[in-house]
């Protein structure tokens, strides 16, 4: 069987930037602090905990406290309490999210309305919609659009959660563009994960098996699986070597293998290993 790696496998910029801020922040003297996971990823997390880095659900008041914004961002009114509670902020957001942030501060000061096409829950999400003095819509698929709220808006910005999927975009953009007269769609899809997606598109239909790696907790990992399972029914979603089924790869001569943008680089390592090693014959090849 060979094995067949994407080159976008595994982590991207912000996550990499993210990563790196925390690291650093947690060499200093003061206690570090996040209201989450840094990533969305239990074997990144981990590694960041152990450098000393406090997860939290709640802010207290005290002096000599660090809040680290995770890659995902979180809302102005967060970093606003941060900060009347004597903390020292340090913003791990990704540039490219920080990006949607100001389109969408940008557009709303110009008078327009902020649709959010994104997973409703996620954090990125959230933390737009944050950013802005009137709630954001968020809208996740064509059949969730409030047509009669949409409908009374006179003009209308559409930003995008970085990692959501161009497919479903276009499907919501169609019926969103006959419910109002003056719309701007501004496509913030990141460029690290238009390029997975461009790879995962290609990769099921020339390979037996695919088997996608991270965690369940990742958004962009998701679209990863559905993309390809869509394509190839024999696509498997992995977070562990331990997860993977022998009888997968029965008769498989080929096996794609590509990795969520949170996945850590020795985790995809783990599993390639693990693939190679079923068969002494196995080769690995980049492409």
């Amino acid at each position: 069987m060979k094995i067949n790696l994407a080159k976008s496998s595994g982590f991207c910029f912000g996550v990499k930037r993210a990563i790196e801020i925390a690291a650093e922040t947690a060499k200093g003297n003061k206690k570090v602090f996040m209201l989450g996971d840094i990533v969305h990823n239990e074997d990144v997390s981990r590694q960041v905990r152990k450098k000393g880095i406090i997860k939290t659900s709640r802010l207290i008041k005290g002096k000599g406290r660090i809040l680290l914004i995770r890659a995902h961002g979180t809302s102005a009114t967060v970093i606003q309490k941060a900060r009347a509670l004597g903390y020292e902020i340090v913003d791990a957001t990704c540039p490219m999210v920080k990006e949607i942030h100001r389109i969408a501060k940008d557009m709303e000061k110009k008078g327009y309305r902020i649709i959010i096409i994104g997973d409703k829950k996620h954090d990125e999400v959230r933390g737009i919609t944050g950013q802005l003095k009137t709630p954001a819509l968020v809208i996740d698929n064509p059949k969730g659009i409030p047509a009669s709220i949409i409908k009374k808006l006179k003009k209308i910005a559409v930003v995008v959660q970085s990692t959501q999927n161009i497919e479903n975009v276009d499907r919501i953009m169609k019926p969103l563009k006959k419910l109002t007269g003056e719309l701007k769609f501004f496509n913030t899809i990141c460029r690290p994960t238009t390029v997975k997606q461009q790879e995962i598109k290609k990769m099921p239909s020339g390979n037996d098996v695919m088997i996608i790696i991270g965690s369940a907790s990742s958004a962009n990992t998701r679209r990863l699986y559905e993309i390809s399972k869509s394509q190839n029914p024999r696509s498997f979603w992995v977070n562990s070597r331990k997860e993977i089924k022998l009888r997968w790869f029965k008769d498989a001569k080929t096996a794609g293998v590509t990795a969520g943008a949170s996945t850590p680089d020795w985790r995809i390592k783990e599993i390639v290993g693990y693939l190679k090693r079923l068969n002494p014959q196995q080769s690995l090849s980049r492409r």
